[in-house]
């Protein structure tokens, strides 16, 4: 296990509001970006991330004016996601105040994206997020998924996965589409097959509802617990994690 564990609060975003969805649709307001994110800070969150969950699809760049407001607000590492296809585009996320950025769908398109960010920025700047859902037919049983999860690939998760850490991504991001908002854990399987297959530190993303699913994914190898509707609507607080995830025996980050 690769240091401490850290907790990390997800602030999907869309039209510059923080939502939140089931499964990647039934998409509902969470509030303002730049509030929440002080208010997690304050509540002793590790990291944050900011995914703007449709400017893939609607084919645009990170809303840029957001992520320089949430930047200001944000006191702990701050990593940026949502239509970051290019060097140029990531280049612009971090001059606006990101810490890191996260790639997807423009990675899977285009590998040699990935191998330009991390000579561009280094290695700890990237993250690579990878969609999946669960497929009998491919050889780990989970497909990717690119387009904010709409868009089937054909590929399996733990090959792509793999690649990913050739390139020397030192956080890969796993988002189980069944798990997505849904509260009933998060997919352990492909958590434990990722941790396995890669050197890099997976971050458990999709589906955390109760206390004994943060515990159970660091038990699969996660090392970043990011979690969004558990938090935007106060079923579990940041500080009421951490005693807990310590009472177990975690080794957590912060306060």
């Amino acid at each position: 296990m690769a240091g401490q564990i850290r907790i990390m609060p997800c602030l999907d975003m869309q039209n510059g509001r923080v939502v939140k969805g089931v499964h990647f649709v039934d998409i509902h307001d969470a509030g303002d970006p730049v509030e929440c994110a002080a208010a997690y800070c304050r509540a002793g969150a590790d990291e944050l991330a900011l995914l703007d969950i449709t400017a893939t699809v609607e084919k645009r760049k990170t809303m840029l004016d957001v992520v320089r407001k949430t930047a200001k607000a944000a006191t702990v590492p701050f990593t940026v996601g949502g239509g970051i296809c290019d060097v140029a585009t990531a280049a612009a996320v971090l001059e606006a105040g990101a810490d890191k950025i996260s790639t997807s769908s423009a990675a899977f398109r285009k590998p040699k994206v990935i191998a330009e960010m991390v000579k561009e920025f280094g290695p700890g700047k990237i993250t690579v997020a990878i969609d999946v859902d669960q497929n009998p037919a491919m050889p780990s049983g989970y497909e990717v998924y690119i387009d904010g999860g709409r868009t089937a690939t054909g590929h399996d998760a733990v090959e792509w996965a793999k690649r990913v850490d050739g390139y020397g991504v030192p956080v890969i991001l796993p988002t189980s589409k069944a798990g997505d908002g849904a509260r009933t854990g998060y997919d352990l399987p492909i958590i434990r097959a990722m941790a396995k297959a890669t050197s890099a530190q997976i971050v458990a993303s999709g589906g955390a509802g109760t206390l004994e699913h943060f515990y159970d994914a660091v038990q699969a190898g996660a090392t970043i617990l990011l979690a969004a509707s558990v938090f935007h609507f106060n079923i579990i607080s940041i500080p009421a994690l951490k005693a807990y995830l310590r009472k177990k025996g975690i080794d957590v980050a912060g306060r």
